[in-house]
This record gives C-alpha cells, sequence and structure tokens, in this order.
C-alpha cells in the first residue's frame, strides 16, 4: 500500500505549527504499562490527563499513544512534557526520516516501523516516534497493530532482565525488536529472490519483470530505513547522556552489528536483483534468437525450391519440360533432393 504524502498542508505555516501529515485514521487508544522490579500494572486510559502523574513516578512507564489526527491530545502531552514545538511537528509529521535528537530531560528518536503484506507483497512503512524521559517512555503510533508485543509478554510475564533495569533499557528493546523485524522481512524477500532466480532461466515470462521491479522497491524501502538506523544506534552508543546507562550500550552495540548485518544482506540482495533483470533480457533474447534462427532455416530451405516453382511458373509456350511426361515427378524429385541436401548441411554446420 503506497502511502499519501501530505506535506503541502505545512506549506507557509510557521515552524512549530502543529498539522498531521499521515491518512485519516479512526484508531485512538492510549494504554500504560508501569512496572518496576516487584510488579507491573497495564491498563487503557480515557483521559490524556491520567497519563500526567507518571512524569514523577519512580517506576519505569510505558506510555503507547495511538491515533496521531488527535493533534489536541499531542499538543497537551507536548505541554505537560515539556515538549519542544518541533517536536511535536515532527511526531505529527510521518514523513521524516529515522533520526535521534537530545535535549535537556528527554532523548527523541524516530523509527521506521515496517510490516510485509502477504496479499501484495510490499513492504508497508509506519513512523514511530519515541520520547525517552528519566523514568518513562512515550511511543507515538499511528494505526492500532504493532512488532511490540514481544516486548509486552517479558514485562508481563518478567522474561529476561527488562523489569531490571530503566527506561533506557526499555528504549534498546523497543529499537531491537523493529530490527528483529527487518530480519523476517528480509528472508521473506530472500525466499522470493531465490524462487525468482529459477523462474528468470526456466521461464521468463513477462510476469517476472513485475516481480523484478516490486522486489527492488521493497529492498530500496527497507535500505531508506536501515541505513539512518545505523547512525541513530552509532549515536546512542557513544553519545554520553544522564537518561542512557553506560550498561546499556552494550547492548545498542549489539543492535548496531544486527544493522551491519541487514545493510550488508540488502546489498547483497539488490546486486543479486539488478542482475536477475540481466538474465531475464538475456533470456528473452536468447530465446528470440533462436525463434529466429529457425525461421531463418525455413526460409533458407524454400527460397531455392520457390525459384524453381516460379521458373516452372512463367507459362511460357516453349518449355520442352512442360511436355515431357517424367517433368513433373523430375522436378519434384530435384526439389527434395535440394531441400534434404541443405537440411544436412546445416546439421553438419551445428546450425540446427
Amino acid at each position: 500500500m503506497k502511502r499519501k504524502i501530505r506535506m503541502s498542508q505545512k506549506k507557509g505555516l510557521p515552524p512549530g505549527t502543529l498539522v498531521y501529515t499521515g491518512d485519516e485514521t479512526k484508531d485512538f487508544e492510549i494504554t500504560v504499562i508501569d512496572y518496576d522490579s516487584n510488579g507491573y500494572r497495564e491498563f487503557e486510559v480515557k483521559n490524556v490527563e491520567e497519563c500526567f502523574p507518571f512524569r514523577d513516578y519512580p517506576t519505569v512507564t510505558w506510555i503507547n499513544v495511538v491515533g496521531l489526527h488527535r493533534v489536541d491530545i499531542i499538543e497537551k502531552i507536548g505541554q505537560h512534557y515539556d515538549l519542544h514545538p518541533l517536536v511535536l511537528e515532527d511526531i505529527l509529521n510521518v514523513h521524516q526520516r529515522p533520526k535521534v535528537e537530545y535535549f535537556e530531560n528527554y532523548i527523541f528518536v524516530v523509527l521506521k516501523m515496517l510490516t510485509y503484506n502477504e496479499e501484495s507483497h510490499y513492504i508497508e512503512s509506519e513512523q514511530v516516534s519515541i520520547i525517552l524521559g528519566k523514568n518513562f517512555i512515550f511511543t507515538f503510533q499511528e494505526r492500532k497493530g504493532d512488532v511490540f508485543e514481544p516486548v509486552r509478554d517479558r514485562i508481563r510475564n518478567n522474561k529476561g532482565i527488562i523489569k531490571k533495569n530503566g527506561a533506557d533499557y526499555l528504549l534498546y528493546a523497543l529499537i531491537d525488536i523493529i530490527v528483529d523485524n527487518y530480519f523476517v522481512i528480509l528472508e521473506k524477500l530472500g525466499d522470493g529472490v531465490e524462487d525468482l532466480e529459477d523462474k528468470v532461466i526456466l521461464d521468463p515470462s513477462p510476469e517476472i519483470v513485475q516481480v523484478i521491479h516490486r522486489l527492488k522497491r521493497n529492498l530500496i524501502e527497507l535500505r531508506k530505513t536501515i541505513w539512518p538506523l545505523r547512525e541513530i544506534l552509532n549515536t546512542l552508543h557513544k553519545e554520553d547522556s544522564p537518561l542512557m546507562e553506560k550498561k546499556t550500550s552494550i547492548y545498542l552495540r549489539d543492535v548496531y552489528d544486527h544493522t551491519i548485518q541487514i545493510i550488508d544482506t540488502v546489498e547483497t540482495l539488490r546486486d543479486v536483483v539488478s542482475g536477475l533483470l540481466d538474465v531475464y533480457l538475456s533470456s528473452v533474447s536468447n530465446r528470440m534468437n533462436e525463434i529466429m534462427k529457425v525461421l531463418t532455416i525455413i526460409a533458407t530451405v524454400f527460397i531455392p525450391l520457390t525459384f524453381i516453382a516460379g521458373i516452372y511458373g512463367m507459362n511460357f509456350k516453349y518449355m520442352p519440360e512442360l511436355e515431357w511426361k517424367f517433368g513433373y515427378p523430375l522436378v519434384l524429385l530435384v526439389m527434395l533432393s535440394i531441400g534434404i541436401g541443405m537440411w544436412i548441411y546445416f546439421k553438419k554446420k551445428k546450425w540446427l
């Protein structure tokens, strides 16, 4: 599904003007997961004001906001949590390049959450904006449905060390699950490339060009997403901030290694897909050459036969063979001999 870009809505407006640039949706909910090493609670809030007390709670609080078309809600959150107007503007501008920005009391991260549509076989992208504070994290999404369920499951069932660490580790966990989902998509694209390699050689049909084009678009989308993410992780890993503990940097470095692996795989697949297009064109050209060769040989065989038939079709009065009783079978025999002789000659030359 191709997203519509509505950046023209912001034309002429002053910086910090809050305008939602995505597709309209009816999805809206605010869910809260508040936890520490001793327990957790999870609930959905009806009013955004219910989220405000968590700013000063000693526990780790993850507030997930779905429905960016509610600009008034985003504005209230920004006012209470002292978010810069340009940050709120970037949250609502869902066509941002993945990035990270540091502020005095929080870190702002923009990521792309990718999903693979099994029906259209295209990658669908959704922007996820993350605000990391001292003891809280905000995530902003356009629509319901995300890849964060394994993280929620780890908090609910106390799996791993997530509940023993702070909000910075939760940020790592969210980035890590997004990157892990890139691997899932990459495997699907890799399987598609392998299937295509056999089809290009065995059956280079016109439909293959559409498949190649779709794979190239998917790889471009994945590449546009993963390259900036490498910069984000490198910055988070190296930048000194009171909001990020040093032990979390080790985990971020691991995700950074994963992004390098994905980049290498994407570049390899791009080269393979580009090569497949060349192989397809070569296969079609070779097939056309084979057809033209057969037609040329057939035409070459019939040229002398047509010449003989043309001579005896002139109907001149004085042609001695016309009244000879064996003239007709003799001409047929000559034509047959010429055809067989040319066929044998082509075989010896390995043109057939």
